[in-house]
């Protein structure tokens, strides 16, 4: 996709954020130049489905994908010996593929305004279960890891949704440059920043795109960081285990220190994500489309960008499409919102716009699930995020209300 094509792609983004209902998005938005069509051609009509217009071939990729995350993985594939889940579908259930508000938790210390994940101590991740007693170079038993007194920073993280993340890793990366550039310009105090990472399999710098600080570039890579950090499943290109609680000298014990994983099962994850679908709207009204307008003039869409766009992908599903995430996918300033743990360039207070789609199937908000309702969430943000927020809180009763209607449907 050339500049011109990423400007008009841009364009028709704003276009559709402009749109009032989800019909005239189906029957009345133009083609701009071929690029695109609508995200009504890619969502699926429940929770957990996969896109629609999936090969016979992709439908068999995405079979294999759904047994490869529902699998329970045992210390003879390679689990641990520390870990959180034994399972990808254990976090991302409520349906396949959703949050059941299973948290894990980071750790750090700041001193004179720098951030020290403690590797040397198992951070910044916390492993939250161990395999147990193993016989491996004697009895040994491997425990769950802990925050350590060393820490002066803790905070948790919701395990996220996977719909619709094969659209997301199909946007290219200028695109979303180009985006934080707009932003910049028309907007510079809320605007976002990319959060350039390394992708492994290329070496080159991208655009992160998944995680709460944007630190992950594609789904595949995806997939191989949580196979080593959720399960301790080693893979080509995450091939060195977590040292349990920062002790490399226990690994020594450990029962399968060989690689774990070949690749096929990484693979076969990204798979799974990459062909779900996003989540469907729930019903709309006449009141949530006044309440769709309400949410670009107090200057929510500004961060939450409604429509993005893919580029060009071999699996036709995901192919210069439109689809809808309310996200820009680029890292904020959240002032005290933020979680306190950096990574990459994303510093301590900075995180990625959550998406809002599937909003309305959500029972914990926010990266620490410390909001139950939209208007909490709403209310707890801060940095960039206060202007917003304190329209929300001038509006009037029916304003409000309005909004939230609309929020309830994404």
């Amino acid at each position: 996709m050339n500049v011109s094509h990423i400007a008009l792609a841009l364009l028709a983004g704003a276009w559709l954020a402009a749109c009032d209902s989800p019909e005239s998005l189906v029957t009345s938005a133009p083609s701009v130049d071929s690029l695109a069509t609508l995200d009504a051609s890619t969502t699926a009509t429940s929770l957990g489905e996969p896109l629609r217009d999936l090969t016979a071939d992709e439908m068999a990729r995405f079979d294999a994908g759904l047994d490869e995350f529902v699998e329970v993985e045992t210390v003879d594939d390679g689990l641990g010996p520390v870990f959180n889940e034994a399972s990808c579908a254990t976090c991302h259930t409520n349906p396949v593929g959703g949050t059941n508000g299973r948290k894990e938790t980071r750790f750090g210390a700041l001193a004179n305004g720098v951030f020290d994940p403690l590797a040397g101590h198992g951070g910044s991740l916390i492993q939250d279960q161990g395999i147990g007693l193993v016989s491996t170079g004697g009895d040994y038993t491997f425990l769950a890891e802990v925050v350590p007194v060393e820490a002066t920073v803790s905070a948790g993280r919701l395990t996220t949704p996977l719909f619709g993340l094969g659209l997301v890793d199909a946007v290219p990366d200028a695109a979303l440059i180009q985006l934080a550039r707009l932003e910049a310009a028309t907007s510079p105090a809320t605007a976002g920043t990319p959060h350039m990472v390394t992708e492994i399999r290329t070496g080159q710098m991208r655009v992160g795109r998944f995680g709460w600080k944007a630190q992950v570039p594609t789904l595949f890579q995806f997939s191989g960081d949580a196979y080593l950090n959720e399960m301790g499943i080693t893979n080509p290109e995450f091939p060195n285990e977590n040292c349990p609680q920062g002790d490399c000298s226990s690994l020594g014990h450990n029962p399968a220190p060989t690689l774990n994983d070949d690749g096929a099962g990484v693979d076969a994850f990204a798979d799974f994500m990459m062909l779900l679908a996003p989540p469907p709207r729930g019903p709309t009204s006449l009141v949530a489309l006044q309440g769709r307008s309400v949410f670009s003039a107090i200057g929510c869409a500004t961060c939450h960008t409604p429509t993005l766009v893919t580029g060009a992908s071999p699996v036709a599903a995901l192919s210069r499409k439109a689809f809808q995430p309310f996200s820009d996918f680029l890292l904020h300033d959240m002032g005290a919102l933020g979680d306190g743990i950096a990574q990459g360039s994303a510093t301590s207070s900075q995180m990625r716009t959550a998406p809002l789609w599937g909003l309305h199937t959500r029972a914990l908000l926010l990266h620490d699930g410390r909001a139950t309702t939209i208007a909490q969430a709403i209310r707890f943000h801060s940095g960039q995020g206060t202007a917003s927020r304190n329209r929300f809180l001038r509006l009037s009763a029916f304003q409000r209300f309005a909004l939230l209607k609309f929020l309830s449907t994404l």
